[in-house]
C-alpha cells in the first residue's frame, strides 16, 4: 500500500536493510544506532492509568472476540471501534449494548479511517487486530500520537518494521506489546513457574511451532490476505506462537539472547494445490514451502527448534517442549513431565520413589505437581478466564495482564524487544533459506541491554 510505504519511509531514518557475510560465513544484518536522546525500554514502566481507555482497530475474527473479552476486564472503557467493513463495526457495537455499556465511537468504511481513532485525545491504548501488513504502520502512527499499543501477531513482518517499532517506542516512551496469547496457556504458565523455581535444572533446549492445517479457515481471511502472504513470502511467516513460550523459558534478553539461526523448508506442494483447487487455476509461483524449520542458538549455549506448517494434514501442535538437565516437559501430542527422581523429593508428589526419567510421571503425580506449582496468575484469574473464554481462556489472561500492568504502572509481560525477537524469525528465516540454509546472525534488538535484567519474571503490584 502507498500509505504504508510512505509512512515507513518517514519513520525509519536509515537505509533499507542489506545483508553481509561475516568471516565465518554467517550472514549479518545491520543494527542501527539508537536515535539521539532515546534509551532502552527494558523493564520500562509507564505512569499508572486508573481506567484504561481503549480503541480497537480491526473487528474480524480476533478483533470481535477481543471486544467481547474486554467487557469483562475491570478498569477499562471501550472508547472507539474501527473496521474497514462497517457491518463489523455495527456487530461489535452490539456487544457493548448487550453488556449495558455506553456505545463506542465508530470509525470505518475507508482505508484511512483508523487514523482518526489514533488521533483521539481520550484513548490510552490502541488495540490492533488487522491483517499482518497493517500492524506496524498503525502501531507507529498510534505511538506518534501518544498511545500505548497492543498488536496482534505477528506485529512486524520485516526488519524495517521491527526497528521502526523499537525506535518509536524508545523515543515516545510508549509500550509496544505484541498480543502473543500462547504464553498464557495453562500448561505453559505452570511449566514456566516450575522452570523458574529450578524443577527442571538448567533449561538447555526448547521447542515450539505453529502446525495447524488452515484449509477450513482460508476463506475467512478478508480479501485472501493470509494465503497471499504465504504465496509471496518464504520462511517462517508465523513463528510467534512457538517461539514466544520458548524464549520465556530461556530468559531471552533477560540474561541470554538469540545469536544465530539456520532455517530450511520443503518444496511447496499443498499451498499451490489449494489455490488451484479453490480458483481453478494453478499459481505461476508459490514462495513458501509446506513445512519450515528453524534452529536457533543462544549466547549461553542453549538451543531452540521452531517449526511452521499450515497446509499439510497434521494434527494441531505448538510442540512446546523443554529439555533440562534434571527434567523434561512436553505438551503435544500429549502433556507430560519427566524428572530425575531426586528432583521431586519434598514436593509432596505421590510415590516419587518409583519415578524414572525414562517415562512420564503418572497422571496423579502430574496433578499433584501442577497444583503445587500452579502459576500465581492462573491461581488469580484462571477460573474466570475459562468462563470468559478465548482459546480456552489464555486470551482473557493476556488481556487481563495487559490492563493490570497498565493500571498499576508495571512493566508489561511482553515488551517491544520480545516483539522484535519473536517476529525477527520471519525475515531472518527467509534470509537463511534463500542463501542455501546459511547461518544468520540474530541482531541484538536491545542494543546492549539484553543482560540488564536477570531472569524473566511477571511483575506484580507491591505486597503481592
Amino acid at each position: 500500500m502507498n500509505i504504508r510505504n510512505a509512512f515507513l519511509t518517514a519513520i525509519v531514518a536509515m537505509a533499507s536493510f542489506s545483508t553481509a557475510s561475516s568471516g565465518n560465513n554467517t550472514i549479518t544484518t545491520p543494527v542501527p544506532e539508537r536515535p539521539a536522546g532515546a534509551t532502552d525500554m527494558v523493564n520500562f514502566a509507564a505512569a499508572p492509568i486508573d481506567t484504561v481507555r481503549v480503541g480497537f482497530i480491526g473487528l474480524g475474527m480476533r478483533g470481535y472476540s477481543a471486544v467481547e473479552r474486554f467487557v469483562h476486564i475491570p478498569g477499562t472503557k471501550i472508547i472507539a471501534i474501527c473496521d474497514i467493513d462497517t457491518p463489523k463495526v455495527t456487530k461489535s457495537q452490539q456487544i457493548l449494548t448487550k453488556a449495558g455499556l455506553p456505545a463506542a465511537a465508530e470509525y470505518g468504511g475507508t482505508e484511512d479511517s483508523w487514523k482518526a481513532l489514533c488521533e483521539r485525545p481520550d484513548i490510552d491504548l490502541v488495540y490492533i487486530v488487522t491483517d499482518w501488513k497493517h500492524h506496524a504502520p498503525m502501531a507507529l502512527y498510534a505511538m506518534e500520537h501518544g498511545k500505548h499499543v497492543a498488536i496482534e501477531v505477528p506485529a512486524a513482518m520485516n526488519l524495517d518494521e521491527i526497528w521502526a517499532l523499537i525506535n518509536t517506542s524508545e523515543r515516545t516512551r510508549k509500550h509496544c506489546m505484541m498480543l502473543e496469547n500462547c504464553v498464557y496457556d495453562f500448561f505453559e504458565m505452570n511449566t514456566l513457574n516450575m522452570a523458574q523455581q529450578g524443577l527442571f535444572g538448567e533449561v538447555l533446549h526448547t521447542e515450539g511451532s505453529y502446525i495447524h492445517n488452515l484449509d477450513e479457515f482460508w476463506p475467512y481471511y478478508w480479501n485472501n490476505w493470509r494465503m497471499d502472504y504465504n504465496r509471496e513470502h518464504r520462511g517462517d511467516v508465523y513463528p510467534t506462537h512457538g517461539v514466544g513460550p520458548a524464549c520465556q523459558l530461556l530468559d531471552i534478553h533477560r540474561g541470554d539472547r538469540m545469536t544465530t539461526l539456520v532455517s530450511m523448508d520443503t518444496k511447496a506442494v499443498n499451498g499451490p494445490a489449494y489455490i488451484e483447487k479453490s480458483t481453478g487455476k494453478a499459481p505461476e509461483s508459490f514462495a513458501n514451502g509446506d513445512h519450515t524449520m528453524t534452529m536457533i542458538r543462544t549466547a549461553n549455549g542453549k538451543t531452540m527448534h521452531i517449526q511452521h506448517d499450515v497446509v499439510t494434514p497434521r494434527p494441531y501442535s505448538r510442540m512446546y517442549q523443554l529439555t533440562g538437565t534434571k527434567g523434561f516437559a512436553n505438551k503435544y501430542p500429549s502433556e507430560g513431565y519427566a524428572f530425575e527422581p531426586e528432583q521431586l523429593n519434598g514436593n509432596e508428589i505421590p510415590d516419587h520413589e518409583n519415578l524414572t526419567a525414562h517415562g512420564y510421571i503418572s497422571a496423579d503425580q502430574q496433578k499433584a505437581l501442577t497444583e503445587r506449582y500452579m502459576h500465581p496468575i492462573i491461581k488469580e484469574v484462571g477460573e474466570v478466564a475459562k468462563k470468559v473464554g478465548g482459546h480456552g481462556g489464555m486470551d482473557y489472561i493476556m488481556d487481563y495482564r495487559l490492563i493490570y500492568c497498565l493500571r498499576n504502572g508495571l512493566p508489561l509481560d511482553m515488551d517491544v524487544y520480545d516483539l522484535a525477537e519473536w517476529c525477527s524469525l520471519i525475515p531472518l528465516s527467509a534470509i537463511s533459506i534463500e542463501n542455501g540454509s546459511a547461518p544468520v546472525e540474530v541482531p541484538d534488538f536491545t542494543r546492549g541491554a539484553w543482560n540488564k535484567v536477570k531472569g524473566y519474571r511477571h511483575a506484580f503490584k507491591s505486597g503481592k
